[in-house]
């Protein structure tokens, strides 16, 4: 089964969860807003796709921290501190599923990897 990681309320998230739904694909949905992610789980994806794209700056949360903040983020170890601080700034959705993780929300990677 899949797990799909996210914001209910971000449009891509919701996107990604209506496409999951109309094709009958079973999935658990974490809300980082309820349950923020571990470190752990982290590096678990960090073994999979790189920090540079968890990190999504070009959502709100990044546009919000100021320049020294943004300044920090120089690997993975200070990703993961701000990632941490602000799940918001993952990149959404992030699903885990047997053939990876597959970040954001593209129907042709979806057909591909989830069906």
């Amino acid at each position: 089964m899949l797990h799909v990681y996210g914001i209910k309320n971000c449009n891509t998230v919701k996107k990604a969860l209506t496409w999951l739904q109309d094709h009958d694909i079973q999935h658990t949905f974490h809300d980082y807003k309820k349950e923020p992610v571990t470190r752990k789980k982290l590096d678990e994806w960090e073994k999979q796709v790189s920090w540079e794209s968890l990190v999504n700056k070009n959502g709100t949360t990044w546009k919000k921290l100021n320049p020294e903040q943004k300044a920090t983020v120089q690997d993975a170890t200070s990703a993961n501190i701000v990632l941490l601080e602000n799940n918001s700034m993952i990149k959404r959705p992030l699903i885990e599923s047997s053939k990876g993780i597959i970040l954001g929300f593209d129907e042709q990677e979806y057909n591909e990897k989830l069906r």
